[in-house]
């Protein structure tokens, strides 16, 4: 009856599940698929509009201004439009790189960080806090 009551109580406090793993209630690493779109939808949009487009457009301009001055040359064979395909791609991509930084934080805040490469840091966990139950079970100290 004892263990019974114990059980019953544990369950009402969310530690201890159906199969008596206990899971940590601030470790629930469950996120929703459609969250991760929205954000990587958002970031795609946002960076076209607010980078990508005026970069590209921008490295055109600029491009068509050194060649209508005639700083740069334009091609015997094809005009101007190489000097400028090139520099609407690379204004585009560096417009594009510019925002990984922003699209990088929005997902942090979703609560996906980097598990691997540069920024995951040492011994990166993907739940941070340690319980007492969770000290007690593994018998360690917290990795800080």
């Amino acid at each position: 009856m004892s263990s019974e009551a114990s059980r019953g109580k544990e369950n009402a406090v969310g530690s201890v599940s159906a199969n008596k793993e206990w899971k940590c209630p601030l470790g629930d690493g469950h996120i929703h698929g459609e969250d991760v779109r929205k954000v990587w939808k958002e970031c795609q949009e946002q960076s076209f509009w607010y980078r990508a487009l005026p970069f590209c457009l921008g490295s055109m301009a600029i491009t068509g201004a050194l060649i209508y001055t005639d700083i740069w040359k334009k091609s015997k064979r094809f005009g101007p439009f190489p000097k400028l395909a090139v520099a609407g791609i690379l204004g585009y991509a560096v417009g594009k790189a510019s925002y990984v930084s922003t699209c990088r934080r929005k997902f942090q805040e979703l609560g996906i960080g980097p598990t691997f490469g540069p920024w995951a840091g040492p011994g990166r966990r993907s739940c941070q806090h340690v319980c007492e139950e969770c000290k007690k079970k593994s018998g360690a100290t917290p990795a800080e």
